[in-house]
């Protein structure tokens, strides 16, 4: 059964007339007539008696009732792929890494679905290595995360850094000059995310390159859950400036004299689906438009 002549039957009842269907669809009026005969043949039925005028057998007063749901959907079908081709519609998974999935992410998602409220997304929050792998794996569209190991099939285009400063409990010992080197820190114990996070390894490979022994540490899974540990008194963390940004109470900030440590954000998609194209393609521009904006340039 074709579609094009269901639709046509439908309009020729709902116009009432072959010449006024034929310039609604912008068809021949013979076109017309043999999508109709052909259905008619197709069905094994007849569905309109002609003449003068036309009026519906049987059959065919059967068949646009029961077909009329058919034609009403599959026209909204064609009309959300309209809407998925020009990108206004789809689903996109999207992964992000602390602190952005938590302090940035939300403001930014909440204009873009204003603005495309046919658009779904789904946020994975993780590091950056597992949202790389789920990139490669094709369980994510793209993600916001940090610069991904060298050799891997995936499009990594920078767009900010931040620099870690230092969190410390009120009255800690460390605390007593406004800014602290690494070895200030060496013999206290520091709060460090996982084993496989960006931060932390970017905070071992600093603090490996002192003299002395090693070191106290206490690992805490959650980046924005730092914070709270140093609150409680069980340490010092280095965290994001964003997180610093608003200490909670009991605690207190410090800035490193050391060279900084700073993380490089961006967002990364798989090469071989770059450029993206739809809505993910909106929402790589949105995203890069309001995460450069944290930084204009990258620290040396």
């Amino acid at each position: 059964m074709d579609l094009k002549a269901v639709k046509t039957f439908h309009k020729i009842v709902t116009c009432k007339s072959f010449n006024r269907a034929a310039e609604e669809l912008n068809y021949a009026q013979s076109t017309v007539t043999m999508q109709i005969q052909k259905l008619e043949t197709d069905l094994g039925v007849r569905l309109l008696e002609r003449g003068k005028t036309f009026r519906l057998t049987e059959a065919g007063r059967l068949f646009f009732d029961q077909s009329r749901h058919i034609v009403k959907e599959i026209e909204q079908l064609q009309n959300n792929m309209s809407d998925v081709l020009l990108g206004e519609a789809g689903s996109i998974r999207l992964g992000a890494v602390e602190p952005i999935a938590s302090r940035l992410l939300p403001g930014i998602l909440g204009e873009f679905l204003a603005e495309h409220p046919k658009i779904r997304i789904s946020v994975d929050i993780g590091n950056s290595a597992p949202l790389a792998e789920r990139l490669l794996q094709g369980e994510l569209d793209l993600a916001v995360c940090s610069t991904p190991a060298i050799g891997t099939d995936l499009y990594f285009e920078p767009l900010f850094a931040e620099e870690l400063t230092v969190l410390m409990p009120e009255g800690h010992p460390a605390a007593e000059h406004e800014r602290v080197s690494l070895k200030d820190l060496r013999e206290h114990r520091l709060l460090i995310t996982a084993h496989n996070c960006t931060y932390r390894k970017k905070v071992e490979i600093a603090f490996q390159e002192l003299p002395g022994s090693q070191m106290n540490t206490m690992e805490v899974g959650s980046m924005t859950a730092l914070k709270n540990y140093v609150a409680a008194g069980l340490g010092i963390a280095l965290v994001p400036k964003s997180i610093a940004a608003s200490p909670p109470a009991g605690t207190t900030v410090r800035h490193l004299i050391d060279n900084p440590i700073a993380i490089r954000f961006g967002i990364l998609c798989k090469t071989s689906a770059f450029p993206l194209k739809h809505a993910a393609a909106k929402l790589y521009q949105c995203l890069k438009e309001n995460l450069q904006r944290q930084k204009k340039d990258f620290p040396n």
